[in-house]
């Protein structure tokens, strides 16, 4: 989310984030989704944006570390390493070379839900970029020495990244606690044991059961004729055999019956503190309503210097020196609406558990007022123009929203939704989902740091790294 100007009343809010809304929708007036799926499968979206001679093309297939299961954790994301290593037309290292001659950058991402793969080019050099990514699709060689040096090659990036990352190790235990049957509980980048299990066969195997033009979608955003798109796409990707994949339904989280608590001890310098609650992401509620409602109530916690997390225990009470709330709204699958925080020096986490404790009993006791309903829409409103004038991340939300399954439209009435939501809905979702039952506490407990060095967490950043 994004912050207003400060210093404005509501309605003076208002007026600008109006003004926003009207400019940003003059600017986009023409950019409808087309809509086409080619003979083997394979769906395609495309945005037209004709402001720049830009355009951003990315493949998103549904699999991910939630498609996974015990034993192979971490695969989706080691498969994606190997999508840059070569086939026969293009050995390795030759992809990202030809997109930089192209004078356009390029990149890959995991997560729970997808993976996902751009590049971002002058408008006419989208065919290299089809070109490549279709090739990619089917044609890997999966060298079983280049396989074997990126999963070492992933190995150290999780101990760089989680192991040796106090905070990132507590919040991966964290959310193997939190859930006991979904697959929400594997970590992205895999348990090590996993990991040194894995072989050349077993990622062939993945890779030609999940990457195929069935289970995939092509997003192309920017400066381009629909029909052209879709006629390159079919040159590209037609010939692309499909794999014939039928998902099964994803594994359902158990009930939970009562708080969870865990103590994470390891080298840090200070004691951090996560909360979560069980609560339904849009895919998944009952009511739609309740999603939004939820998303209002994170922003009212964590959206901004006005925000009651950074107003009242940061800068106020002074117990955090950083405090932070979140919650999954386009989620595939039930989540979690997070509190987590770092003492202030001289704090003891107890107290602080206890603060944010006195801010979730607040919002269950008390409606917000006006005057923070009306910032959190300014600043969610606001945030979402903003991304919308974006070509990459308007093409990121049609994929996420087409590869969870909500479909490219779900979010055309977020603005409004957002809108709807009332000081009553935000205290009745916090009412009904916030709740000790539902509640998993993590606390990292610091142990010495061994010769004194400085164990800091690592830098935040995407799910890649290669």
């Amino acid at each position: 989310m994004m912050n207003t100007p400060q210093g404005h009343s509501g309605r003076s809010t208002r007026w600008w984030l109006l003004l926003v809304l009207l400019l940003a929708g003059s600017a986009m007036a023409e950019e409808a989704v087309h809509e086409y799926r080619l003979d083997n499968g394979m769906k395609i979206l495309v945005k037209p944006d004709h402001r720049a001679p830009v355009v951003t093309s990315q493949v998103w297939y549904r699999v991910g570390s939630s498609y996974e299961h015990n034993g192979i954790t971490g695969i989706s994301h080691v498969v994606e390493h190997m999508m840059f290593k070569g086939t026969e037309k293009h050995p390795p290292g030759a992809f990202s070379e030809i997109v930089a001659a192209n004078g356009g950058d390029e990149n890959a991402f995991t997560s729970r839900d997808y993976t996902a793969y751009y590049e971002t080019l002058a408008a006419d050099r989208l065919e290299v970029a089809l070109a490549l990514e279709a090739d990619r699709m089917h044609a890997l060689l999966m060298d079983a020495e280049q396989a074997a040096r990126e999963i070492r090659v992933v190995q150290e990036e999780r101990r760089m990244r989680t192991d040796d990352d106090p905070q990132a190790l507590t919040r991966e235990r964290f959310r193997a606690s939190a859930f006991l049957s979904s697959p929400y509980r594997w970590p992205i980048i895999g348990w090590m044991s996993d990991l040194e299990r894995l072989d050349r066969e077993t990622l062939v195997d993945w890779y030609e059961r999940y990457y195929a033009p069935d289970n995939a979608t092509l997003v192309v955003v920017g400066d381009v004729e629909p029909a052209r798109v879709r006629e390159l796409a079919e040159k590209h990707f037609g010939p692309v055999p499909p794999s014939g994949i039928e998902h099964r339904p994803p594994r359902r989280e158990v009930e939970q019956n009562g708080e969870r608590r865990i103590t994470v001890k390891a080298p840090a310098e200070l004691p951090y503190l996560m909360m979560g609650y069980k609560v339904p992401s849009l895919i998944t509620a009952g009511d739609p309503a309740d999603a939004y409602a939820l998303e209002v109530l994170a922003g009212i916690l964590d959206a901004g210097d006005s925000a009651r997390l950074s107003r009242e225990l940061v800068r106020g009470s002074q117990v955090a020196a950083g405090a932070s709330a979140g919650y999954g709204l386009v989620s595939r699958l039930g989540t979690l609406l997070t509190l987590t925080a770092t003492p202030a020096e001289g704090v003891d986490v107890g107290e602080l558990e206890s603060a944010l404790r006195d801010q979730v009993e607040r919002l269950r006791e008390q409606p917000v007022t006006a005057e923070e309903l009306e910032r959190v829409k300014a600043q969610v409103m606001a945030a979402d123009v903003y991304e919308r004038d974006s070509i990459f991340y308007q093409a990121m939300e049609l994929g996420i929203l087409e590869t969870v399954g909500l479909g490219h439209d779900a979010l055309d009435d977020y603005v409004e939704r957002i809108e709807a939501v009332t000081a009553e809905q935000v205290r009745d979702v916090a009412r009904r989902y916030l709740d000790d039952d539902r509640l998993t506490v993590a606390i990292l407990d610091p142990q010495p740091i061994e010769g004194g060095a400085s164990a800091r967490p690592a830098k935040k950043g995407g799910h890649h790294v290669r």
